[in-house]
């Protein structure tokens, strides 16, 4: 059934990141219809979103999963697919269970097919909406087109970190960049808090230390990676080795990547573009957008990037401090980019 969040008290405090999603990433206008779908760990959040919909004099209608379905979800409930179907704006705010990533697909696959202004808020928290979603997104919106154009045209990136990290990715002139800088349209649902550009490399070779986070609901189970890095070898754009002090995620990670033909495959190639992001939280969803590289093994979205491939499964993994070069041209040193006219003038 519906939910009605006019009576939810939450924390004003969520009010501003709140206000930023719903008018300034969403720009929900009054004859929009929005979908709101959360769970019940993210209900604060959500009824926060809710408040500033309201405000605008949008309608909405409220889904919270557990209402619905139990979880882990094996399907996304019909209700949600059948709302989104009739809306052209939607948010979805919760927190990841293992093995809902398909669920999540099934819903994105009607937000891209209908074209909706779709915020993805997976794994968001109280410290992300009064952090990440407090940035100016025009700002970030104005380097991640820097970074795009630069990157649309190269051939080769190559990344470094004082970590370890020596990867060069070469890149496929047919598959398309894709900015999701937190300001949503109708051409790609975003995540919020917003900042990268990214695509679906054609071949990423050498290694790449993951002193950030990994992605997913091992994000929960692992946090901040700082002091037990995961080391991850990659040969052709496939995960060949990887090896962590802590031996639980090295093997969660490897069951992750290799749970079909495809999941242990370089399927995302980002650079974080969210410059008011400086620190690493614990917490994939604000942490890759932090300036620097990160990877995701898995699902290209093809349907966006042209790659012609598919996996079932997305694991994103971040590093941190990176050296950047764009067909040798530095774009990057230890994790703050070097065009300052564009931090100037944003």
């Amino acid at each position: 059934m519906k939910h009605d969040f006019h009576t939810f008290e939450f924390d004003p405090e969520l009010s501003i990141g709140a206000r930023n999603a719903v008018t300034v990433c969403l720009r929900v206008k009054p004859e929009d219809k929005v979908s709101v779908i959360t769970d019940t760990v993210s209900m604060e959040i959500a009824a926060s979103i809710a408040k500033e919909i309201e405000a605008v004099g949008a309608a909405y209608n409220g889904w919270v999963l557990e209402e619905l379905s139990a979880r882990p979800l094996r399907a996304m409930p019909k209700e949600i697919l059948g709302d989104l179907e009739t809306s052209n704006v939607s948010v979805f705010a919760v927190v990841a269970q293992p093995d809902e990533l398909r669920t999540r697909m099934e819903m994105t696959g009607v937000v891209t097919r209908r074209r909706i202004r779709h915020a993805h808020m997976v794994n968001i928290t109280k410290q992300i909406m009064v952090e990440g979603m407090r940035a100016d997104y025009m700002k970030v919106d104005a380097i991640s087109r820097k970074v795009w154009t630069l990157a649309s045209s190269a051939r080769e990136i190559h990344a470094t970190t004082a970590a370890g990290t020596d990867i060069v990715a070469r890149l496929n002139p047919r598959y398309r960049w894709l900015k999701t800088s937190g300001i949503i349209s109708t051409e790609k649902w975003g995540n919020l808090p917003g900042g990268e550009v990214f695509t679906a490399p054609d071949r990423v070779d050498g290694t790449f230390v993951v002193d950030g986070v990994v992605g997913d609901y091992l994000c929960a189970k692992y946090g901040n990676l700082r002091d037990e890095p995961l080391t991850i070898r990659i040969k052709e754009n496939r995960v060949v080795e990887a090896y962590s002090d802590n031996k639980d995620l090295q093997d969660d990670f490897w069951k992750y990547t290799h749970a079909d033909e495809n999941s242990d495959r370089v399927g995302e190639f980002a650079i974080g573009t969210n410059v008011e992001i400086l620190n690493v939280i614990g917490n994939i969803l604000q942490d890759e957008k932090i300036p620097g590289v990160h990877l995701a093994f898995g699902n290209p979205y093809g349907e966006h990037t042209g790659a012609p491939w598919y996996s079932a499964t997305h694991l994103d993994v971040v590093g941190t401090k990176f050296d950047v070069r764009i067909d040798g041209q530095a774009i990057m040193e230890a994790g703050r980019f070097l065009f300052e006219e564009v931090y100037k003038s944003a």
